[in-house]
């Protein structure tokens, strides 16, 4: 193999600080600086870095649709042990984030997952 997993993802979002406020508030994870002049805020947990970047025309948006565009469907964190997805499926619900579906089993995989809507952002998927 020749790469060794993410260094970090980088997500256009309608409004950088209410995305950040999601990922450090509801999630746990770090403020890790960013770019003022673009601008962008940079988060991280243990394993990933997130680059969230402003969108420069909130004027002109072209909303995401995951059956027409090519692009990013979505992507998955994986839950610590610290939470179950059931308080954390309580938690961003009572927070007012958009969910897609409550917790429910992923096939035969033996998971249990959840998706949600970053604020300003695209679709995620938590794993526990």
């Amino acid at each position: 193999m020749f790469t060794q997993g993410v260094h970090h993802l980088g997500i256009t979002v309608s409004d950088v600080d209410q995305a950040e406020a999601f990922f450090v508030d509801h999630l746990g994870f770090e403020k890790a600086g960013g770019k003022p002049e673009y601008p962008a805020k940079f988060v991280r947990d243990s394993n990933i870095k997130l680059t969230l970047w402003q969108v420069k025309d909130q004027s002109n948006i072209n909303e995401f649709d995951r059956h027409k565009n090519i692009g990013m469907h979505h992507f998955a964190l994986k839950l610590s042990e610290v939470i179950s997805l059931d308080d954390m499926y309580t938690r961003l619900k009572t927070a007012g984030i958009e969910i897609e579906f409550a917790p429910q089993p992923l096939g035969d995989s033996g998971l249990i997952h959840m998706m949600c809507y970053i604020p300003g952002g695209p679709r995620l998927e938590l794993l526990a």
